[in-house]
């Protein structure tokens, strides 16, 4: 194999990884992380709103969706799904994500932090 495949190669895989890196956190850190957020947000099934929205089953929902929520107009224009890449967008800062939306939340700086409650969401099926 020549060096340009190599290169080539590790590029990819590089960016395979990358995209990915939040995928892999700790879910059971995670929840610890997540403390900070259940101030406003419930994550019990049928547990009903506060705040923020009930969380539970949010990985592939799609956004704006939880009944009795009053969602932002951003929020409402925004027609995403919360996959891993978009809640750790939004888990990095909400408003950065979505300009306008009402969740007034700095976000998470550290990486393995954001990854750790993406993971912990993941959990609430």
């Amino acid at each position: 194999m020549s060096y340009g495949k190599i290169a080539v190669a590790s590029l990819i895989a590089a960016g395979m990884l990358s995209s990915h890196a939040f995928a892999a956190g700790d879910a059971a850190k995670g929840k610890t992380v997540f403390a900070r957020c259940a101030v406003c947000h419930n994550v019990e099934k049928d547990g009903g709103n506060g705040v923020g929205p009930n969380l539970f089953g949010i990985s592939g929902r799609k956004s704006a969706t939880v009944d009795g929520f009053a969602y932002s107009g951003p929020m409402k224009a925004a027609n995403i799904v919360w996959n891993d890449d978009n809640l750790s967008k939004w888990a990095a800062g909400p408003a950065k994500m979505i300009p306008g939306t009402k969740m007034a939340f700095g976000g998470i700086a550290q990486k393995t932090q954001i990854a750790d409650v993406v993971a912990y969401l993941d959990t609430l099926k």
